[in-house]
């Protein structure tokens, strides 16, 4: 399907969701549980494409590990077959290729891992080689580019001779990701010291014990319907499998919606989703959440609530150049996201569409968020969202899903 036509529900919005699982929790229980010799029982694993390849190259055989487009998949795997001494050829699509990992690499090879680059330096294509503990325990590495090469370290510390000691320099980023990494990691018997004052994680040696684990619903995949429910004029949403108390830096979407005009109340099963006032100006940083940024920018430019946004560093760096991409696909509405500080601070200018203009279809450049983030406009009007299937990264069961509540040809 190369295109998809969404458009406005003809009767209030009332639909109960299963929401996918969260593929963040999903594959970092797969390193772990990898780890233990996969004597665990993962339950309610994501069907998102990113964890189904997780569980496919974790358990080959073959000599080349292909990730596709799956950034954290590239990064976990990384250190997984470097530092348990496997010889892989890590690879992924040409944008996959693009995405830098030195930091990781240096901080493998400091650790006496074997890793050659095989194209570029600093990016995929590399090989693993082989591993020597070189009985380095203290680390430095960046907290400001990618929570991933250090919770990808961090499940692996465990299994070095004297274990880890990781400082953080630089401003950290989404600590929420490396908080989830180190409570899953107790929850497989390893505990942690992370004093985020300091800056430091401390991780002993030890082992992983085999435990049944249950994965929650994703967070990141709940933003979306939070959205509909702030642009639809009548709406009242059921999200299941939501936790209360969620490891997820994305359930952060709750404190943010609820100035977008969305009440959301715990249930005992997930979250109901209402309508209440909204502000007319609101005020994010995504330094913790930075996946919720494109959710929250196509909800505001179309409700008409400005805004101001900081943390949105990362994006230029994810699926796509996520911030040009906001950027391009809102001036189709009449919208922008204007840059008023170079890398730092981004207003968010209200769209000003006009309701008969031509039917105005969205690019999503290979980026299942940018599908699901601007799908919400159906509330208000008909929009075409091109190459949809995109979706099946994180949220393979989301247009049919979102064909519960409006229409999806």
């Amino acid at each position: 399907m190369n295109a998809v036509l969404l458009t406005p529900p003809t009767q209030p919005v009332r639909a109960t969701i299963a929401l996918a699982s969260s593929k963040s929790e999903s594959n970092r229980a797969l390193i772990i549980d990898a780890l233990t010799g996969f004597r665990c029982d993962l339950q309610n694993l994501a069907s998102a494409r990113d964890t189904q390849t997780m569980i496919r190259l974790l358990r080959a055989s073959d000599s080349t590990a292909d990730v596709l487009d799956a950034g954290t998949t590239m990064r976990f795997l990384t250190a997984y077959f470097a530092l348990t001494g496997q010889t892989k050829t890590m690879t992924g699509t040409p944008r996959m290729c693009e995405r830098p990992i030195g930091l990781l690499v240096d901080a493998l090879r400091t650790l006496g891992a074997d890793v050659a680059y095989l194209g570029k330096e600093g990016y995929p294509p590399i090989q693993t080689r082989g591993f020597k503990a070189t009985g380095v325990s203290d680390l430095s590495i960046r907290g400001d580019v990618s929570s991933q090469y250090i919770s990808a370290l961090a499940m692996l510390a465990p299994y070095l001779p004297n274990g880890l000691t990781m400082h953080l320099t630089g401003a950290l980023g989404s600590v929420p990701y490396m908080t989830m990494t180190l409570q899953q990691m107790a929850a497989f018997g390893v505990e942690t010291e992370a004093d985020w004052t300091a800056q430091t994680i401390r991780i002993p040696a030890g082992t992983y014990q085999p435990t049944t684990y249950a994965i929650e619903s994703d967070w990141s995949g709940a933003s979306y319907w939070f959205s509909v429910v702030a642009l639809a004029t009548d709406a009242e949403l059921d999200l299941l499998g939501l936790k209360e108390q969620s490891l997820q830096g994305d359930s952060a979407i709750v404190g943010i919606m609820d100035q977008l005009g969305v009440q959301a109340t715990y249930t005992g099963q997930g979250f109901r989703l209402t309508k209440k006032p909204a502000a007319n100006h609101i005020t994010v940083d995504f330094t913790n959440c930075p996946d919720l940024a494109q959710t929250v920018a196509v909800c505001c430019a179309m409700k008409g609530i400005s805004a101001t946004f900081t943390g949105i560093e990362s994006l230029k760096i994810k699926e796509t150049d996520r911030v040009l991409a906001i950027q391009t696909e809102l001036r189709k509405f009449g919208a922008d996201m204007v840059e008023v500080e170079t890398n730092s601070r981004y207003e968010i200018q209200s769209s000003n569409y006009v309701a008969d203009r031509e039917l105005v279809r969205v690019d999503t450049y290979d980026d299942h968020r940018m599908a699901m983030a601007f799908a919400p406009i159906a509330m208000l009007r008909p929009v075409v969202i091109e190459e949809p299937g995109v979706v099946a990264k994180s949220y393979p069961s989301f247009w049919a899903d979102f064909a519960t509540i409006a229409g999806v040809n």
